[in-house]
């Protein structure tokens, strides 16, 4: 009998782990199942680009995983049974329940509006593609001087400020950020990113929280209006809810405990990846949600599977950071190197050197996610034993 392997979600993890598990097993051993509601990869770390105006490669799973023996299912997940060990999920068909031995839990994050009154009403976001594509439609209605502001200096915030600003110059941009700009940068990192925000035109409102969203414009703390037509919101992402409703031993804000092999500390049969995991890093700090931390994770999830499966000894990912990519439009970025748990240090690369090495970054990472296997060996492992049944994790999953 197969053994029977249902990935949920096909974003960079998930389409990671799907395609490094084919290539570590053998077909007549298993049956991998990929559940996702698109037939593209969406590229999440290009969709500010997309609500500018830019059009991204399609990339198809079909054409992707084809010979794979991975198989695609178009649907929506609605509910997970851990102790049951089956996913329910709606597609083009109607309802469905799909039985699996091993689970790949690979749904992510989500746009997060914070609570923040109006918010959810009245802000854009750019953690999907259905948003992106509103924000573009929004910001394509706006006439010249009109003004937009974005509420988040982090990563995402700046990346959308910036290509915002550059794609039209003719409106007025603003970045409300609850501290610093670039605060936890390198000196020579926030002194570039002040000076491309300067010559962008955008204005900045730094220590700045904001406490309400309304059509025109947000209010912050100290009860000061910052007009807008357009308020993106990039405070941070929320996981996706369907954890919540199982039995899985949860973390901070939701997201599955895992080991250090990221399989759950509470079900061994589900393994957890990206920003849906709670996985420890360097220094035991919790990795961040990232695709610089998701891929990494989805390779160590794969191996892992397929090392048990085959009753072999489970090999180790290095899991830890080298450095921050930060597009600052097409042309300028921010290269900010770090420590192994994300601290920076005084390296940085900038301007059009940088923005071209974060363009190398994102291509591979999507090149990563249609070759997954890319340099392993072609010889795949025969399945000689099931995973555990039982609810406690075995000592080898601590290891």
């Amino acid at each position: 009998m197969q053994h029977r392997i249902v990935v949920l979600g096909a974003g960079y993890t998930g389409a990671v782990a799907a395609g490094r598990l084919a290539k570590r097993l053998h077909r007549e051993d298993v049956t991998i199942t990929l559940v996702n509601p698109e037939r593209d990869f969406v590229e999440r770390v290009r969709l500010h680009q997309l609500a500018t105006g830019q059009e991204l490669k399609p990339r198809p799973f079909d054409e992707m995983f084809a010979g794979t023996g991975v198989e695609l299912r178009l649907a929506k997940v609605t509910a997970v049974d851990v102790d049951r060990r089956t996913v329910s999920v709606t597609g083009a068909d109607g309802p469905a329940e799909l039985a699996y031995d091993t689970l790949v839990y690979a749904l992510g994050s989500g746009w997060n509006d914070g609570g923040v009154p109006g918010t959810a009403e009245h802000a854009d976001e750019v953690s999907s593609r259905p948003g992106a594509l509103r924000l573009r439609d929004r910001l394509a209605a706006l006439g010249a001087g009109r003004p937009v502001v974005v509420v988040g200096g982090g990563l995402t915030g700046l990346e959308a400020a910036t290509e915002i600003a550059e794609a039209r110059p003719d409106l007025a941009v603003s970045l409300a950020a609850r501290g610093g700009l670039g605060d936890w940068l390198s000196a020579k990192g926030r002194a570039h990113l002040r000076k491309v925000t300067d010559r962008l035109g955008i204005e900045v409102h730094e220590h700045t929280a904001v406490t309400e969203v309304a059509a025109d414009g947000v209010t912050t703390a100290d009860g000061r209006t910052i007009p807008a037509d357009v308020t993106v919101w990039t405070t941070g992402f929320a996981v996706h809810p369907i954890a919540r409703a199982t039995t899985l031993e949860l973390g901070e804000g939701g997201r599955i405990v895992v080991d250090g092999t990221m399989r759950s500390v509470s079900h061994p049969d589900v393994y957890a990846v990206g920003d849906a995991a709670l996985a420890m890093g360097p220094q035991d700090k919790p990795l961040r949600m990232s695709c610089a931390s998701g891929v990494p994770m989805a390779w160590q999830a794969a191996d892992a599977i397929a090392a048990r499966l085959a009753g072999v000894e489970v090999p180790g990912v290095s899991l830890r950071y080298f450095q921050q990519c930060v597009s600052l439009g097409r042309r300028e970025g921010l290269i900010q190197f770090v420590t192994a748990d994300d601290r920076a240090v005084d390296r940085a690369l900038t301007g059009r050197v940088a923005a071209l090495y974060k363009e190398l970054i994102c291509k591979a990472a999507a090149w990563g996610v249609a070759n997954p296997t890319a340099g392993m060996p072609s010889r795949r492992r025969r399945v000689v034993r099931q995973e555990p049944q039982g609810h406690a994790a075995p000592a080898e999953a601590t290891a």
